[in-house]
């Protein structure tokens, strides 16, 4: 049955919306947080384990200082304070993919805390998002429900589990509330999604590839009357793994339990789970308090201690941050805000920075990457960087138009034949004869067949009504299959009606 939903518009006149995130960034390490068990996505089933990652009796955990480096990294991004004692806690609970049935997480004692990170919105505003903690903690394997719809587990007659994932480190960043958004909750949160997996990037601590599982987050929200009464009580829709659903999370969850206050009903304060396919969350478990985890400090494991030496000399490893790096390229390559924003929304800015090392205008690789390739990407579901088009390759394709042995519609031709996976640029166009036609005496030919089939556009011509031109050109490219220079067209029409 269908929930009632108020207008989004009147719900956030209403109501003063406040949104949580809690977003889980797995770390690229080689091995597994407590153990040397390889990670690595896409392994077959239940082959990268050992006993600790099993939670086998007797085996014992030890932490990788790697992941902790990279935690603290983050955590220096985020600007957090960074704690010299942290300390490896047991949250208990049971779940099939947990083969310890606990996690090893951090509580109390968490590594970073207290930070914040300000995030630039659609208009150039900045707004800055209040960061409780980024604690260091290992992951869970992974459920697939066989039977049911859609891999759901409604409907699912039976369950298999991956345990390759569980034990992989991971950073969980949790939010204070987010407060003051209104009509711009969503925004808000996928815009400040956006620029966490642009600092792991950055940082190359994590692939931060949503749909792969190893960039995802929990999405808290909460109404409450006006900013001065006390928070709402909160759903939170766990594991979004995509950043229009968190937006849409936002979206929906701010008009259904704004219809449901608006009745007189109770927000249940639940677990929640969004459906892309229905574009709603459904409802799932009550949600518990911290204290029904029965947190203790894990018996194996002693307090992790971090030097101010050892975080000045981390501080002193890190990059140019995603934003800096923006206004840098920005300047360089004479973008207006505009188009450096549509550029960063295609998750594209690595591959237009990369085609113009190899060669391209930054003009060109914006083209190109935003253009047929964003539309190829668009058609078949896929990212950018999944195309099989390199940016070697779209600089080459620059180059060639450049040289002048392409012409615009060759060039597209050219493009589409790497996306279908016919070769590289000079592989395509000597496979079908795509070079322009240079031929000064065929291009004359063409031209002279052309004028003389229309003489109504010579006398326009000679007039100095140059609007039929196009005519002319297009008469040529035809007999060329496309393959004419439509500049050397045009003087040579020139030349002849003079």
């Amino acid at each position: 049955m269908a929930e009632k939903l108020m207008k989004f518009a009147d719900a956030v006149k209403k109501y003063d919306p406040v949104v949580g995130l809690e977003v889980h960034v797995e770390l690229s390490t080689k091995t597994k947080l407590f153990c040397p068990a390889e990670v690595r996505f896409g392994g077959e089933p239940n082959t990268q384990l050992t006993p600790v990652s099993l939670g086998l009796p007797g085996s014992l955990p030890v932490v990788n200082k790697t992941a902790i480096d990279y935690a603290i990294k983050l955590g220096l991004a985020l600007h957090c304070d960074i704690a010299e004692w942290s300390q490896f806690a047991r949250k208990n609970y049971f779940y099939p993919d947990m083969p310890r049935d606990y996690q090893i997480s951090q509580y109390d004692k968490p590594l970073n805390g207290n930070g914040y990170l300000d995030v630039e919105l659609e208009n150039g505003d900045i707004f800055r998002v209040p960061i409780e903690r980024a604690h260091v903690e290992d992951d869970a394997g992974k459920n697939t429900h066989v039977g049911g719809a859609d891999g759901r587990i409604e409907g699912a007659d039976h369950s298999l589990v991956d345990y390759n994932r569980a034990g992989v480190p991971l950073v969980e960043i949790v939010t204070k509330p987010i407060t003051g958004i209104r009509e711009r909750a969503a925004e808000v949160a996928g815009a400040y999604v956006r620029t966490i997996r642009g600092i792991a990037r950055a940082l190359n601590i994590s692939h931060a590839r949503m749909e792969q599982g190893n960039m995802r987050a929990d999405v808290n929200v909460s109404l409450r009357k006006s900013p001065d009464d006390p928070l709402g009580t909160r759903s939170e829709t766990k594991n979004v793994n995509s950043f229009r659903g968190i937006e849409k999370t936002i979206i929906y969850e701010i008009r259904r339990q704004a219809a449901l206050l608006e009745d007189g009903g109770e927000v249940l304060q639940e677990t929640r789970h969004w459906d892309e396919a229905s574009q709603t969350t459904a409802g799932g478990r009550l949600k518990t308090d911290a204290d029904d985890y029965r947190y203790f400090p894990d018996p194996d494991l002693v307090m992790v201690h971090v030097t101010q030496d050892h975080i000045d000399e981390l501080a002193a490893q890190m990059p140019e941050m995603p934003r800096e790096r923006r206004n840098r390229l920005q300047k360089e390559w004479g973008f207006s805000d505009l188009e450096m924003r549509d550029v960063v929304n295609a998750d594209a800015l690595d591959l237009v920075e990369e085609t113009v090392k190899a060669g391209a205008q930054a003009s060109g690789a914006r083209k190109w990457w935003l253009g047929e390739i964003a539309r190829s990407a668009n058609e078949q579901g896929k990212s950018l960087d999944d195309m099989g088009i390199a940016p070697a390759d779209v600089a080459r394709v620059e180059a060639l138009v450049a040289e002048g042995k392409l012409n615009d519609k060759l060039a597209k031709q050219t493009v589409a034949g790497v996306l279908a996976g016919e070769g590289d640029p000079d592989q395509v166009v000597k496979t079908h004869g795509y070079e322009v036609v240079s031929d000064d005496g065929a291009l004359e030919a063409e031209v002279d067949k052309a004028l003389a089939a229309n003489p109504d556009i010579v006398e326009k011509l000679k007039s100095g009504n140059m609007k039929p031109m196009g005519a002319i050109i297009g008469a040529v490219m035809k007999a060329t299959r496309g393959q004419a220079d439509a500049k050397a067209v045009t003087a040579i029409v020139m030349k002849r009606i003079k």
